[in-house]
């Protein structure tokens, strides 16, 4: 089931930090060496809050994507206004359940709520990512990606839709 969140107040916090507890656990080992892995998640998570809280949800059009099963979040994916469309940004997909097309499952319904031109940045090494954009009818745009604040980066790629 997708749910759409135009608010902080519409997603679980907790649920949504399960899906990205791989990413935030590398965060933490890559960006907080100083204090414990534990204390390093946790600064990670608060500052995941803190974007989402000052940056994202007060960005117009801005909306968090989630499929959900039953009470479980198992993928999820944030969209924001860019250039003529939206940027697809942060999809991940828990660890337990990858392999089983939930990503595919929540761009396409995400594809089928929003009609409009959908880009997504991906590491061109991430070959998972890259190959379910293209299931997803994703082609490249750019052979980097140029992020919303105008840095590019080279070891990534724009993919476009429609």
């Amino acid at each position: 089931m997708l749910i759409l969140a135009k608010k902080q107040y519409q997603l679980n916090f907790e649920k949504l930090m399960q899906i990205y507890a791989e990413s935030n656990r590398d965060n933490a080992e890559l960006m907080h060496q100083e204090v414990s892995l534990e204390q390093g998640i946790l600064r990670v998570e608060e500052s995941f809050r803190q974007y989402l809280t000052e940056v994202f949800f007060p960005t117009p059009g801005a909306v968090y994507a989630i499929w959900a099963e039953g009470d479980a979040y198992i993928s999820a994916l944030r969209l924001e206004p860019y250039e003529d469309g939206l940027l697809l940004e942060a999809l991940e997909t828990a660890p337990e359940h990858r392999r089983e097309g939930y990503a595919e499952k929540l761009i396409r319904a995400v594809q089928a709520e929003f009609p409009q031109t959908i880009y997504s940045h991906v590491s061109k090494k991430n070959t998972a990512s890259l190959k379910v954009h293209q299931k997803c009818g994703f082609s490249q745009a750019l052979d980097y990606a140029k992020y919303i604040d105008g840095s590019v980066v080279r070891n990534a790629v724009t993919l476009q839709y429609r």
